[in-house]
């Protein structure tokens, strides 16, 4: 695997398994405004482009249901108050950025999860490898745009020469190409193998380690 200066990740199903979590709170939100519920596996195919588009694929008729923000308002409080319930790091990632950092490489977040929970998650988990957490934001669009990968790579002070996109859906394989970066696709998030060769993928890693080789 290429070396790299700058390494920008995805955080749900990239560093972070939140699945269960995002599943919870989803379910609790639909439950309390009389919808029906969804298994872990239909949720695992609605995210991966924030929360809102989240919530547009788990509400019936989506935002054309006149309950939309308020099981939207109630997802998000619920998830800010429970994101820490079951998430956690997936095996060899702290080992990962530990090491990157060791290097002397530049470490961001940039995720299309709320900006509130992508900071608290980032403090949490990572406080001493990732310098940087973008998340979504109402004033900067979201991934696939570029904007929040410039963003990053503007307050760590770098250019994108030298930098990687690493993620594990078709949203950040679009995303690194909209960024003119190169892209790691990693199998243990949210897509199979099969899902991203469909999208453009064409690098992979099974393991952390991986992309320190």
């Amino acid at each position: 695997m290429k070396e790299y200066d700058t390494y920008i990740f995805d955080l749900d199903g990239t560093l972070l398994c939140t699945l269960e979590d995002l599943a919870a709170s989803t379910n609790y939100a639909l439950r309390k405004n009389g919808m029906p519920e969804h298994s872990i596996d239909e949720i695992r195919m609605f995210v991966g482009n924030g929360v809102k588009k989240l919530m547009q694929r788990a509400i019936p008729n989506g935002e054309n249901n006149p309950k939309f923000e308020q099981t939207y308002a109630l997802f998000r409080q619920h998830y800010l108050e429970h994101n820490l319930d079951t998430t956690h790091p997936y095996e060899g990632i702290p080992e990962l950025l530990a090491e990157l950092k060791r290097r002397g490489k530049h470490l961001a977040i940039v995720s299309n999860k709320f900006y509130t929970a992508t900071q608290e998650l980032a403090r949490h988990f990572f406080p001493d490898t990732i310098e940087v957490a973008i998340g979504e934001r109402e004033t900067i669009k979201k991934k696939p745009a570029p904007d929040t990968v410039i963003e990053a790579l503007k307050q760590l002070g770098v250019t994108a020469e030298r930098a990687v996109y690493i993620g594990d859906s078709d949203v950040d394989i679009m995303t690194a190409k909209n960024c003119n970066l190169p892209c790691i696709s990693v199998l243990w998030g949210f897509r199979d193998k099969n899902f991203l060769i469909e999208h453009g993928g064409t690098t992979f890693v099974h393991h952390p380690k991986e992309i320190l080789f």
